[in-house]
């Protein structure tokens, strides 16, 4: 077998643990914020409102919200990939698995630190998944089919993360400071980890 193949072969299972080690952190992230009790992410005040008012753990509708946005992508004609089905079938998993082993703390220094961690902890998971590059997750995918349609990046963003953040809101999810220091760090931070966690091949011997 050629040394590209060989190459090749060995670059697969690199990515599915950059992918599922991307989603457990993702998951420990999203926890972290929700028990900090000081506000999430526009997709987690959501899930959490869902879970709220309808009842169902806050992973469990992490997972049938991906599922539903996932028949989205049939109108805009998105492709999952294999990184697309397991965002829906495991970061819900991950996430409660978190919630259950870090229960809330009551100080606030502790609150805050559950804050910081858990958008330091998303942002690193996003750099790592996106360097998977097997798939968007159903969320992100949603996003690059309207910008397909004719929608610039910032408004098919804006529209989608005021539109789940509302309706999260309006069904009793947190919304407060966190939910601010997200907007502002997450991209940021993101920025910061990707380089830094990008995978690169091993050059090849002569």
């Amino acid at each position: 077998m050629s040394e590209l193949s060989l190459t090749a072969l060995g670059s697969l299972p690199n990515r599915l643990v950059r992918l599922y080690a991307g989603l457990a952190l993702y998951g420990v992230g999203v926890a972290l914020q929700i028990e900090s009790g000081l506000g999430g992410s526009p997709w987690d005040v959501f899930h959490q409102g869902l879970s709220i008012h309808l009842g169902l753990s806050v992973g469990t509708w992490i997972i049938l919200v991906g599922a539903l946005v996932m028949l989205l992508w049939i109108p805009l004609r998105q492709r999952p990939g294999v990184g697309t089905i397991s965002n829906v079938v495991f970061l819900g998993l991950f996430a409660d698995a978190a919630m259950w082993l870090a229960p809330a703390p009551d100080p606030l220094a502790a609150r805050w630190a559950f804050l910081l961690s858990g958008v330091v902890a998303t942002a690193a998971a996003t750099a790592l998944y996106i360097g998977a590059g097997l798939g968007p997750g159903p969320r992100d995918g949603l996003m690059t089919g309207l910008v397909r349609l004719g929608l610039s990046v910032r408004a098919a963003r804006t529209l989608i993360e005021l539109t789940v953040l509302a309706a999260g809101w309006l069904l009793g999810g947190t919304v407060g400071v966190g939910t601010v220091v997200f907007a502002l760090a997450v991209g940021f931070l993101t920025q910061f980890f990707m380089p830094r966690m990008s995978f690169t091949r091993p050059a090849a011997r002569s």
